[in-house]
């Protein structure tokens, strides 16, 4: 809620909805999330592999200490129903998400409440901790029904650098994916 007591939403995207936000976005920002860290921890049975050969897809992993720097979208006035139902739709495929209200830091100053989708550290698809190069290994051949699993990770990383925002895990995996795939 703002100021004037109108309901304002904010969405905090750190992997596909950085560059894919697909609802209408009245603001844009650079925010941390503290507390929170982007984490090739959860496998994918549905948007970028299958059950039989599951993929890879970022969450956000809960750790002490940590911070995730991403994106704060600020939906357009009267959307915010209808953005909701999408993200639900897109992002509850399976209960391995959780959706959160979480506070940010914005780029330039202020702090809002937006909602996150997080690991279910227990469901049967979290697998945090993975080696980078499994996790390379298993990202390099992966295709589920939203394409090739590089190419998630490929647009996150590269929307990321242009933005400033610096991931060291994601700069390597994306070269050794790249490597990979020759």
């Amino acid at each position: 809620m703002d100021a004037s007591n109108e309901t304002v939403m904010w969405v905090f995207g750190y992997g596909s909805l950085i560059w894919n936000p697909d609802f209408p976005v009245a603001e844009t920002r650079v925010a941390r999330l503290h507390g929170w860290h982007r984490s090739f921890c959860m496998r994918s049975i549905h948007h970028r592999g299958t059950v039989a050969d599951p993929g890879l897809v970022l969450a956000l992993d809960r750790a002490l200490g940590a911070h995730c720097d991403g994106v704060a979208f600020r939906v357009q006035p009267g959307a915010e129903a209808a953005t909701l139902a999408a993200l639900r739709e897109r992002e509850l495929v399976s209960s391995a998400y959780l959706e959160d209200w979480l506070q940010v830091d914005l780029s330039g100053g202020g702090q809002v409440q937006t909602l996150a989708y997080v690991i279910d550290p227990d469901h049967d698809q979290y697998c945090g901790g993975l080696p980078l190069e499994e996790q390379a290994q298993i990202i390099a051949h992966a295709v589920g029904g939203r394409g090739r699993n590089c190419e998630y990770l490929f647009n996150t990383a590269d929307h990321l650098a242009t933005l400033g925002i610096e991931d060291a895990d994601l700069t390597w995996l994306a070269a050794r994916v790249r490597g990979l795939r020759g």
